[in-house]
């Protein structure tokens, strides 16, 4: 089964994929641009440079057999792991923890000189220049500033080396110049390691980035949403148009009021269901206006053939029958070929009543089945439904007398009527007749069709009888339902508006 989606979903859907492709795309490029650190090293490198500044300078204040507690004070306050590393990345102090191959590589590449590299291997600064790059002797030493060579730095004056590593794979920051002083080996840096990219904070922080992004997204959905609502609502209004037009109803008027081609399909379906109301409506009424003229030669027909009986022998009077029955079936088929095109004439806006439907159903079945036996009835006295009287009352009477034809053989025929919520009444003709395929259930009630495929009225009439009943419902504002019997037979419903619908339409519109 296809899964259906709203085009207002599936553009909501398709804004939102988009967005995320080129946040991924955004992701990639902060991971690997800016030649062999990324965005997100700098920012790490920069998140962290107070922190380890300081640390620095603990350790620079203390003796070394202190550094593994201040250390320890500093994973207690940031979840890290902190290594003093060599510069071939063996472990001098610190966390336990296996140094990656790529991150040894690394820094053996920083003590290298030249672009890129920092030489720690040089005996001290230059004459005449202060130190760049080492601690002076003496507990109160402070670094100078860094040497000026290319290739990312890290504020602390030397190169920073930020990468994601090892088995299992961890987040690696080893942060400014190496410590030098007095007993410490030659190249030892301070390396921080994290499990998570954001290391609480210290390295990234994924809170203010995912607010950024939901901000992202939350403008760009408030940006495109008028623009897909209009759409949609266009589209919508389009569609239930079109399906009041497939319903025979006319007078629907699709907005107009937008200037692209969703305004001129407006207007074009607006022009075709005033041309298809006019070529209906046209022939409806020359079928009515045939039938009307095919009245007077009929009703003169059937006179002469009773003259004529009068007078001819009984030889011939079996033929006169015969003709005066084709000339009854001509006149049943002209006098309902004149109530179809005058319910389907009637005016839509015109004045519905209050309806007794009980009175009504007593006065039908008076009429269609006056001795029936297997008839039972369930209307409540109090129950009223809005509709043209003449036109239920015709539409009531069809569906009584084609249960009547059909059914009344095979079981009992029950009429019933109950409210459906407070807008709407329902009046049944349920039969235990042989009912109909659902290939044939679609098509009742379009004009001359009849399962068998027969005429004779032995077997049911014109196949006028249902169409009718639909064009009295149409032009009531209701509508004709049709479905099969749980076992068998055929249940017919006239959905009609009720009382409080019809007060409820009339408080909507200002009346």
């Amino acid at each position: 089964m296809t899964l259906r989606i709203p085009l207002f979903s599936r553009i909501l859907i398709w804004l939102l994929l988009n967005l995320l492709i080129l946040g991924g795309a955004f992701g990639v490029f902060l991971w690997t641009e800016l030649g062999g650190e990324s965005l997100l090293g700098r920012a790490a490198g920069d998140r962290s440079q107070a922190p380890a500044g300081a640390l620095m300078a603990e350790l620079r204040d203390r003796p070394i057999v202190e550094w593994e507690r201040a250390m320890a004070r500093f994973e207690e306050a940031y979840p890290v792991r902190l290594m003093l590393l060599r510069e071939d990345g063996s472990l001098f102090l610190g966390a336990k923890l296996e140094v990656p191959a790529e991150l040894a590589l690394r820094l053996r590449a920083l003590a290298l000189p030249g672009p890129g590299g920092f030489d720690d291997r040089r005996s001290g600064p230059p004459p005449g220049k202060p130190p760049e790059d080492h601690f002076e002797p003496g507990p109160m030493g402070t670094p100078g500033p860094p040497p000026q060579r290319s290739g990312p730095r890290s504020s602390m004056g030397g190169p920073r080396v930020f990468l994601r590593a090892g088995s299992p794979a961890k987040y690696w920051l080893v942060h400014g110049n190496p410590i030098r002083g007095p007993g410490l080996p030659r190249g030892v840096r301070i390396a921080m390691v994290s499990e998570t990219l954001s290391a609480g904070g210290l390295f990234f922080d994924v809170q203010s980035w995912f607010w950024a992004a939901s901000a992202v997204i939350a403008v760009s959905v408030l940006w495109w949403l008028p623009f897909v609502r209009g759409i949609t609502r266009s589209v919508s209004q389009i569609s239930a148009a079109t399906e009041r037009i497939a319903e025979g109803r006319f007078n629907t008027v699709v907005p107009e009021e937008r200037g692209d081609e969703l305004g001129r399909l407006g207007g074009a379906i607006n022009r075709m269901s005033v041309r298809l109301e006019g070529l209906v409506t046209g022939q409806k009424r020359f079928l009515g206006d045939v039938a009307h003229e095919l009245c007077s030669p009929l009703a003169r027909m059937e006179m002469a053939l009773g003259i004529l009986e009068q007078r001819t022998n009984d030889d011939v009077r079996c033929y006169v029958d015969d003709v005066r029955e084709e000339v009854r079936h001509m006149s049943t088929l002209v006098n309902e070929l004149l109530q179809f095109s005058k319910a389907a004439l009637k005016p839509a806006d015109a004045e519905m009543t209050s309806l007794p439907l009980a009175e009504m159903t007593r006065r039908v079945v008076a009429r269609e089945m006056p001795e029936a036996l297997n008839l039972t009835v369930q209307v409540p006295e109090e129950l009223r439904a809005m509709g043209h009287p003449e036109l239920v009352e015709r539409a009531m009477g069809n569906l009584v007398r084609n249960a009547r034809n059909h059914a009344a053989a095979h079981g009992p025929i029950q009429i019933e009527a109950v409210s459906s919520g407070p807008h709407q009444v329902l009046w049944r003709v349920v039969d235990s007749g042989p009912g109909v395929s659902e290939s044939d259930l679609s098509r009742l009630g379009e004009p001359f069709y009849r399962p068998d495929q027969s005429r004779s009225s032995d077997t049911g009439g014109t196949g006028l009888g249902l169409a009718i009943v639909k064009t009295c419902m149409v032009a009531c504002q209701g509508r004709l339902e049709l479905t099969r019997g749980r076992e068998r037979g055929l249940v017919a419903t006239l959905v009609l508006k009720s009382t409080s619908e019809s007060r409820f339409t009339g408080a909507a519109n200002g009346e």
